[in-house]
């Protein structure tokens, strides 16, 4: 059977024809722009020799057959393009028998939760409810399943904790804002701060003057062997912070610090900072580099410095990280709070109202969620 050609004012209604016509084992030759429109030849699925039943399918092809070759590229092209306009096409028709769910999907991404996660949360949904109940739900649902602790074990039960993420996430503050906690709970001789940070001397000199104003011992040590010892002679605190060095979740160095916690004997439970300004796909480079030894859980800071906090609530909830602490500010001891599920949500779904410039439009959400949009 010779190559149809059809024609139409758009790749949709084009696309239609062709399943009419050769059904849905159509192969797509070639796609080109015409006049009024766009013009798609193709061939039925059992006139391409050595093609199998599907447009996605490859060809084989002997070497140098330029024609081939070039049928296979024009392939690829129609195979992204049908996923394009399926996809559009599932996002419309969800539009129309569920206009909540839909409306959840972009208020979800707009917040910085990754699409993943976005189609398991508007799950609970069904496709008749209402704009309120569909935010009920998921509202309900983002509290479920966000870890969070609703006690101070730090404070409460002590233990050696190290601090650690990247440069200027706001380690040595928080070793501070979490000491001063401590201090007031259970007195000055319960605790002690220690420094793996000897390569500024702006850092290490922080922490001294906070263990100075909370009459609090600070111990710098420099490798594995010299956190072992110090710790021994510390077994009688309460509790033990460490401040580490902060580094990029890329550099090699990172490792080598996991190593150095290591010698603790698996008595140090590693608390890694999450800086809620950060967009989701550094947060998990962040968790992924930073996740060797373990981690016992996070804290969330410089909630006041941005503008949503669903990045980092979407991490800790796909990453299964608990949220221990949150921090809004640099004010020590004041400005760190143990984590209000409730209050977090939220704060994560609130929309701004100069956040068009960073929003999708209606159109392009079939585009960024891609061919799973279908399956929400």
């Amino acid at each position: 059977m010779m190559p149809r050609t059809f024609t139409g004012a758009t790749s949709r209604e084009v696309l239609r024809k062709v399943r009419a016509a050769l059904g849905d084992d159509a192969v797509i030759v070639s796609n080109v722009s015409v006049a009024g429109g766009i013009e798609i030849t193709a061939l039925a699925g059992d006139d391409m020799p050595g093609a199998e039943r599907s447009v996605t399918a490859a060809l084989p092809a002997p070497a140098g057959d330029g024609m081939v070759q070039h049928m296979m590229r024009e392939m690829a092209s129609m195979k992204a393009l049908m996923q394009r306009e399926l996809s559009s096409m599932a996002w419309s028709g969800m539009k129309e028998r569920s206009p909540a769910r839909a409306a959840m999907m972009q208020m979800l991404l707009d917040s910085g939760f990754s699409p993943a996660l976005m189609r398991e949360l508007v799950g609970a949904v069904q496709e008749d409810a209402t704009a309120a109940v569909a935010r009920k739900l998921v509202t309900a649902e983002i509290q479920r399943r966000l870890p969070v602790t609703t006690h101070e074990a730090l404070v409460e039960q002590g233990g050696v904790f190290a601090l650690i993420g990247p440069t200027g996430v706001g380690k040595t503050t928080t070793v501070a804002k979490l000491a001063a906690r401590c201090v007031v709970r259970h007195g000055a001789n319960s605790l002690a701060l220690l420094t793996t940070d000897s390569y500024r001397i702006a850092a290490h000199d922080q922490l001294r003057i906070y263990g100075r104003i909370l009459n609090v011992p600070v111990h710098a040590v420099k490798d594995g062997d010299d956190l072992k010892s110090t710790l021994l002679q510390l077994r009688d605190k309460r509790a033990v912070l460490i401040d580490t060095v902060g580094m990029s979740q890329r550099d090699k160095m990172v490792a080598e610090q996991a190593a150095m916690l290591g010698a603790g004997n698996g008595q140090i439970r590693r608390l890694l900072l999450l800086n809620a300004s950060t967009n989701a796909a550094t947060l998990d480079e962040v968790i992924r580099n930073y996740s060797g030894g373990g981690i016992h859980g996070c804290i969330i800071t410089k909630i006041d410095e941005s503008a949503s906090v669903g990045a980092a609530l979407d991490s800790a909830i796909r990453h299964k990280l608990r949220v221990h602490y949150v921090t809004n500010g640099q004010r020590v001891p004041e400005d760190v709070h143990v984590p209000n599920a409730t209050y977090l949500t939220e704060r994560a779904l609130r929309v701004t109202t100069d956040a068009a410039v960073h929003t999708l439009r209606p159109e392009e959400y079939p585009f960024a969620m891609g061919a799973g949009v279908a399956h929400a």
